[in-house]
């Protein structure tokens, strides 16, 4: 099959872009996952002794995916319900601090209350880098948000960069 469409440039491809209404919120859909759902995930994929990075990237990577594609549909308020109730211990305290580290974190950055749990003393480790090979630690100890550092997870700036 021959594409017969129009081949638009960059300048006008741009043009349509500003000139195309925003559509609005779908609030109607609500929450698909939350990160109690994915920590109860997490504590399955430990108990089969998965490693603490496969938690990483499925119970925080995953909950900041839930969280940007809620935020998307319907703003902050909706994405704050991703950590509305609190996520149950995963048998990692690693894993249970980063919850409540990315929690703070997008809390802060987006402007809603910190849920109550997330400031819990036990959701602490010392000195966990998740993911980041040991040629990165130097950079996650200077580059990790204040939410992470506090509880001990070191990460890098691209660390929660999602594609």
């Amino acid at each position: 099959m021959v594409f017969q469409g129009e081949v638009l440039s960059v300048g006008a491809l741009l043009d349509v872009a500003r000139t195309t209404p925003e559509t609005a919120q779908n609030t109607r859909v609500g929450l698909r996952h939350t990160a109690a759902q994915n920590a109860a995930a997490c504590r399955t994929m430990l108990a089969i002794d998965e490693p603490l990075d496969a938690c990483w990237r499925f119970g925080i990577l995953q909950t900041l995916d839930d969280y940007a594609s809620s935020s998307r549909r319907g703003g902050p308020d909706l994405a704050a319900g991703v950590f509305t109730d609190e996520p149950p211990r995963t048998g990692s305290v690693e894993v249970d601090a980063a919850f409540a580290a990315l929690a703070e974190h997008l809390a802060e950055r987006d402007g809603w209350p910190t849920p109550a749990w997330a400031s819990d003393p036990s959701r602490r480790t010392t000195a966990w880098y998740p993911s980041v090979p040991a040629i990165f630690h130097a950079d996650a100890d200077q580059e990790s948000p204040e939410a992470f550092r506090r509880r001990g997870i070191l990460i890098t700036s691209r660390s929660l960069s999602r594609a």
